[in-house]
């Protein structure tokens, strides 16, 4: 069999386990915390939470772990801005988005505050295990504040949590044991034939891991939280589309990237210097383009959700086109998207943001 097909399935393998095994260990995991007598909001806030990263989480630790921390990184910054423009673009073009949510208007502020860090952590080449160990207490603060500001006022953010099925934990305690177990092996497996497929296939095409991670890995890794949102959309669940997104990004920023950073231990996670310069920029960039969501009060319309899907794809075509035959044309293309999309860009947000309020006086 070609070495490049093997690599294709591999990849295509390794995705499947890991959305089959995100799904069973939240299965898992909610079951045990409904049979301990966990509240819903906080079951909301945490297991299911963490179980839409699930699959960022073991691949990045799983390619730590082989020593491919190009893959890690880039994992995290290309879920990040996978989220962002594809997950909150698609679910705002299947119904224009709107939400009053306390949890919203909080989080993505510290969203954009927690990409901006990273982005300085990084600067210097490395994640140090200082750096992932202060993310992951921000991420152990901020869980606590969550839980605590939702209890005080449970009317403004019920709505942005996943509602928990009555039967959760029906099959006992054993049954839920053996889910949260069959889950997180699966994930474990699914994580290394993803790393080794995804790997192969850099080697194979001649580009950095960093590539592949950046686009084929953080796109099959983040097929959990598009699902989720768009069926959220499709119900009418605004709220939980757009927290979804917001909640996913933060865990990937302070539980993913500040366990792999952990685990890498002395040596720290390696950045290489093109994450530096070009894509943790566009992950700042792609919070900030949430801003709109405070400009228009909590509504993202299906224009500017189309606006979000065509940047993406402009964004894998810089990507790409570098390492294609067209290669004499990135630079040209970059000078476009610099001179006429970011300004048509802004143009059309600040549009959509004066008629919004206009309409509202």
């Amino acid at each position: 069999m070609p070495e490049f097909v093997q690599a294709t399935i591999q990849v295509l393998l390794g995705i499947g386990l890991l959305f089959g095994g995100g799904e069973l260990f939240v299965q898992g995991a909610v079951a045990m915390a409904v049979i301990f007598g966990i509240p819903q909001l906080v079951i909301g806030l945490t297991v299911v939470s963490l179980g839409t990263s699930a699959p960022e989480l073991f691949v990045s630790l799983s390619s730590v772990l082989q020593g491919a921390d190009a893959l890690a990184v880039s994992n995290v910054v290309g879920s990040n801005i996978f989220n962002v423009m594809v997950v909150l673009g698609s679910s705002a073009l299947v119904l224009p988005l709107r939400v009053e949510s306390r949890l919203v208007r909080r989080d993505v502020p510290l969203m954009i505050a927690i990409s901006a860090a990273v982005w300085g952590m990084a600067s210097a080449g490395r994640v140090t295990w200082q750096a992932g160990l202060a993310l992951l207490l921000g991420l152990l603060i901020n869980t606590i504040w969550e839980i605590r500001t939702a209890r005080e006022q449970p009317d403004d953010s019920g709505s942005a949590e996943p509602d928990i099925e009555e039967d959760a934990a029906s099959g006992g305690w054993t049954l839920a044991v053996l889910r949260l177990i069959g889950g997180i092996g699966i994930l474990t497996i699914g994580s290394r034939v993803l790393v080794s497929g995804a790997t192969s296939a850099a080697t194979y095409l001649g580009v950095s891991e960093a590539v592949i991670g950046l686009t084929i890995v953080s796109a099959g890794t983040s097929m959990p939280e598009l699902i989720t949102s768009l069926v959220a959309a499709l119900r009418g669940r605004t709220d939980l589309a757009i927290g979804n997104v917001v909640g996913s990004c933060l865990l990937n920023l302070l539980l993913v990237l500040g366990g792999g950073a952990l685990a890498a231990a002395g040596r720290g996670l390696e950045v290489s210097p093109e994450l530096i310069q070009d894509d943790l920029p566009v992950m700042l960039l792609t919070s900030l383009a949430c801003m709109p969501i405070f400009w228009t009060r909590g509504r993202i319309s299906r224009l500017e959700g189309g606006l979000l899907l065509g940047l993406y794809i402009l964004y894998i075509v810089d990507n790409v086109l570098p390492r294609t035959t067209l290669a004499s044309w990135s630079d040209e293309f970059r000078l476009l998207m610099l001179c006429l999309v970011l300004p048509v860009v802004m143009i059309v947000i600040m549009t959509q943001a004066l008629v919004f309020w206009r309409t509202r006086t």
